[in-house]
């Protein structure tokens, strides 16, 4: 039987539960959103670039402004963090990867700073 999310996040230690949430969740937004901007009816596979610009995206729908606070509260201060959370589900069955896929590909896609505080942009619709 697979371990919940909450039992991966307490024996692992690093980040909360609800980071693991986040990135299951954020995974699936990803994907559909890449799917309807192409325009693919086919699930295909999305790379850790892609996936953590997603995550970042989702964050800022979610929380706005408070969004690098809401993820640091978590444990998650870097685009690394969120690769290390995608190979923890992975050890544990929550997420598959590729054989060309690899943490490192999650190394300095953005920075947290940059992308929530200081490009972020309120919508005043």
């Amino acid at each position: 039987m697979r371990k919940t999310i909450e039992d991966i996040a307490a024996e692992d230690g690093r980040y909360n539960a609800e980071a693991l949430k986040f990135v299951y969740e954020g995974l699936g937004a990803t994907i559909r959103k890449i799917k309807e901007a192409a325009d693919e009816d086919q699930p295909r596979h999305i790379s850790g670039a892609e996936l953590s610009k997603g995550l970042a995206e989702l964050a800022i729908e979610r929380w706005g402004r408070l969004s690098r606070m809401v993820l640091n509260r978590w444990g998650v201060s870097t685009t690394r963090d969120l690769g290390e959370i995608v190979y923890l589900m992975i050890n544990h069955k929550w997420m598959t990867a590729q054989e060309t896929d690899t943490i490192e590909d999650f190394d300095n896609v953005f920075d947290f700073e940059e992308v929530f505080e200081k490009q972020f942009k309120f919508n005043l619709q």
